[in-house]
């Protein structure tokens, strides 16, 4: 009953999109959010439910709702309408219209996206409000599917990556006597093939709003096309289900196989790989086992993809090759993924050909950072050198392209100087190319596996990995990491963390105009929405 006030409260009272109390809205989420939690956890349906209805109708998730789709990357991607919210009173009317009564979303815009081997993936763009609609379930439907998902699933949820995945297979392969086989898995074309009727059956959510999502159709060179099965790449709630269909192979092997037979399981997104003593156990019972599990969803195992591996042969997984050699388990960066971060070091050095030596390091700095933080947590040491080689190779080529009546010494004195014992940093006056050796490599510690950040004793473990990983990726950066410190990763404005989701705009105090100045004690970081409303309010 409070939560229902609360909402009618914030409707007669959020008159004005930057009228909005957002640590209160936050606040209000998160309480529903948890208690969802806890009823699924209890497996006490009819109450998650209850509970789900009442965060749907509510003023302040439809707020926090339009706020996510217009905040994220595609805020100005249009769909089928062309329709985008960048005004604050498109974004306070759309609030109204997110309801789920005579709700009718419109067809998806389809459009194709390079995949890394040489296909296209379709993707659906769907409108502003079928986005903002979906944002709105999702906050209903996630703290379901976080309490009740396969414990070593890690694609798609809030707190885990890539590296919690990888760490795993550390786990699983490193020791004397871990298991020696493994069953790389692939399922074909899984957002594409999921079956509605799996969906609409086992879904806990409002199932008339899910169908109509699922029939919506998509629209491509102007011709509509019916959508008989699968959820479409691009909808914010197409990773949660794809989560929903998948979670329970991990139980389904622990449960019908002996502790002996070494299984370990592990998922990310829609690419697993299983661990087993023996290759005859992968092939006869554990690779069938899934395959019956994915066809009563619509799936089926990609044909060419799909290998059963020894150890010491290697697989590649997420972009890493695994490989055992004389009992060290050796995880670096695997050879395909190298070569495409080379290839497009390459392909943005030929479009900057007569573009100035700044410009340069600034286009190459957050693709070789971004590469080597991803890296970093592997044994990356030796491939990060070899990378630096590659890079300065591919940096001389463009030097000398650019001045080819000059002699090397000239070359070398105009674009790569020294500093203290390192030669050959390739830098301008003031700013100099990130080398990927200077990158810190070290041991990951992998995500606790029976925690959820939707139950309230898990939030400062998770708040202390968030504050771990944040200050790790802002280290080059020190005044927005002197700032994050500062103010223990929060907005001041509304208490929620700010991340590299979220992003972040950096705010003056005492704006510039009036005589503010770049001190750090004069700025603090906010996320771009609350930012917004501060000047709006003329603060």
């Amino acid at each position: 009953m409070d939560a229902i006030n609360d909402g009618d409260v914030a409707s007669a009272r959020w008159q004005d999109w930057h009228t909005i109390p957002w640590a209160q809205a936050n606040q209000h989420v998160r309480r529903l959010q948890t208690r969802i939690a806890k009823a699924a956890k209890a497996e006490d349906w009819r109450r998650v439910v209850r509970l789900q209805k009442l965060l749907v109708r509510s003023t302040t998730a439809k707020a926090v709702a339009v706020r996510r789709v217009t905040e994220n990357q595609g805020r100005k991607t249009p769909g089928v309408d062309g329709v985008t919210w960048s005004a604050p009173a498109e974004k306070r009317q759309a609030m109204d219209t997110l309801e789920s009564r005579g709700y009718r979303p419109k067809p998806l815009r389809r459009i194709h996206i390079p995949k890394a081997n040489g296909g296209k993936r379709p993707l659906g763009i769907p409108t502003m409000r079928d986005r903002a609609m979906q944002a709105l379930h999702w906050l209903a439907l996630d703290p379901v599917a976080e309490t009740r998902g396969d414990i070593n699933s890690y694609g798609f949820r809030s707190g885990r990556s890539t590296a919690d995945a990888i760490a795993q297979c550390h786990n699983a392969l490193s020791r004397a006597h871990s298991p020696q086989w493994v069953l790389e898995g692939d399922i074909k074309g899984c957002f594409d093939n999921i079956s509605h009727e799996w969906l609409l059956r086992n879904v806990p959510m409002d199932r008339h709003v899910l169908k109509r999502w699922l029939k919506a159709g998509f629209v491509e060179d102007r011709k509509l096309f019916p959508t008989s099965a699968g959820t479409p790449q691009g909808g914010i709630i197409s990773p949660c289900l794809a989560n929903l269909a998948l979670d329970g192979m991990e139980r389904l092997l622990k449960d019908s196989l002996p502790r002996r037979a070494k299984v370990n399981f592990i998922r990310y997104a829609d690419d697993f790989v299983v661990t087993a003593d023996s290759q005859e156990l992968l092939e006869t019972r554990v690779k069938p086992m899934i395959a019956a599990f994915l066809a009563e969803r619509g799936l089926t195992l990609s044909v060419t993809k799909t290998k059963i591996t020894h150890v010491s042969d290697g697989f590649d997984f997420l972009g890493w090759n695994v490989r055992k050699f004389k009992g060290f388990l050796r995880i670096v960066p695997s050879a395909k993924n190298a070569a495409a971060f080379y290839d497009k070091i390459r392909t943005r050095l030929r479009a900057l050909r007569g573009a100035k030596q700044e410009d340069v390091v600034f286009a190459l700095n957050p693709v070789i950072r971004g590469w080597g933080n991803y890296h970093r947590i592997v044994h990356a040491s030796r491939p990060f050198a070899k990378m630096d080689h590659l890079v300065f190779r591919a940096l001389w080529r463009w030097a000398v392209r650019r001045h080819p009546t000059k002699g090397r010494r000239w070359i070398k004195r105009r674009y790569f100087h020294r500093e203290g014992s390192r030669d050959w940093i390739f830098r301008s006056a003031e700013y100099r190319l990130v080398c990927l050796s200077t990158i810190p490599v070290g041991r990951y510690v992998k995500v606790r596996t029976d925690a959820n950040p939707y139950d309230p004793k898990d939030e400062p473990y998770f708040d202390e990995r968030l504050t771990r990983r944040m200050k790790a990726s802002l280290m080059g950066r020190r005044k927005l990491y002197w700032l994050w410190t500062k103010q223990d990763g929060c907005c001041p404005e509304c208490g929620s963390k700010i991340t590299k989701a979220t992003g972040w705009h950096v705010h003056h105090q005492v704006w510039r105009v009036y005589g503010g100045s770049d001190k750090l004690s004069n700025l603090q970081l906010l996320h771009p929405t609350c930012h917004a409303q501060l000047h709006a309010c003329g603060r």
